[in-house]
């Protein structure tokens, strides 16, 4: 799973964050050091359930760019004052952000293409140097179009390839 309520393991326990000053800076961290990829979100008012035991962090203020929550400027361990409706969640998941976005673009006429088809949705390749390279284009509402690279990853990428029968 890329999301749920944020636990922590301190002192030989684990306990839940509390949402004060909660955001998706926070959450930006909590992906990271977890391995996850995706769009960080943060969810607060115990979107994922209200957590038992100790709460164990609260007032947590990430810049960001930290490699994980020790890093971050916050209470003391233990040192909250908030109730578990208040447990903070996050949603690292990797399908949100990534969605094709068709650009306004006129059918760009050069050849080759790899792909066939002309359903809805269909993706194809468009002027690279071999069958697994080249700009992405889908078929919508009758054109073909270009796909904007605003929040293009990876997975974008891995998407369309197995749409193309590649690896």
């Amino acid at each position: 799973s890329f999301e749920g309520r944020v636990e922590v393991y301190h002192d030989g326990k684990w306990g839940t964050i509390c949402d004060d000053q909660w955001d998706d800076r926070d959450a930006e961290v909590v992906c990271r050091q977890l391995g996850l990829s995706g769009t960080p979100k943060a969810l607060s008012w115990a979107h994922y359930g209200q957590g038992s035991g100790p709460i164990l962090l609260d007032e947590v203020q990430c810049s960001g760019n930290e490699l994980s929550l020790d890093q971050c400027k916050k209470s003391d361990w233990g040192q909250q004052n908030c109730d578990h409706i208040e447990d903070a969640g996050v949603s690292c998941d990797p399908f949100t952000g990534t969605d094709l976005q068709l650009c306004q673009s006129d059918v760009v006429g050069r050849t080759p293409y790899y792909g066939a088809g002309s359903a809805e949705g269909t993706v194809r390749l468009a002027g690279g140097h071999s069958p697994s390279e080249g700009r992405v284009e889908v078929y919508y509402n009758g054109d073909w179009g270009t796909v904007c690279d605003d929040g293009w990853t990876d997975l974008g990428a891995q998407v369309v390839c197995r749409q193309l029968g590649f690896r």
